[in-house]
């Protein structure tokens, strides 16, 4: 067998003392002009909306973030909100046609089943 050789025993060396130099104070960083978005025209392009949804928010052809603003209008002015679980949406005999005869759906599948009505 092999035997483990034992590491010798190490000297207390001192290190040489060094001048130490003042650290540079670097200049801040230039901080970039914030630059404004420009909002995806796909967004913004005028969509015609169905005869069911413009029941609900109007026949004008309105941009998608728009259609979504109005819905929310008309479900907080109606009272529309799930009291228990506010993610959820109780459709009255109007948003039941643009939901697809359903009573409830929640606030994701909305746009989906919204999307639907838009062209």
């Amino acid at each position: 067998m092999a035997t483990k050789k034992k590491a010798p025993a190490k000297k207390s060396v001192k290190p040489a003392k060094k001048s130490v130099k003042p650290a540079k104070k670097k200049a801040p960083a230039k901080k970039k002009t914030a630059v404004k978005r420009k909002p995806n025209a796909a967004f913004m392009k005028p969509m015609t909306i169905s005869e069911a949804l413009g029941a609900v928010i109007g026949n004008k052809a309105m941009p998608r973030t728009e259609v979504t603003k109005k819905i929310w209008d008309y479900i907080k002015k109606n009272n529309l909100q799930d009291s228990k679980n506010r993610r959820n949406i109780n459709a009255d005999d109007k948003l039941k046609e643009v939901f697809g005869g359903k009573k409830q759906v929640s606030m994701f599948e909305m746009t989906k089943l919204v999307s639907k009505h838009l062209k």
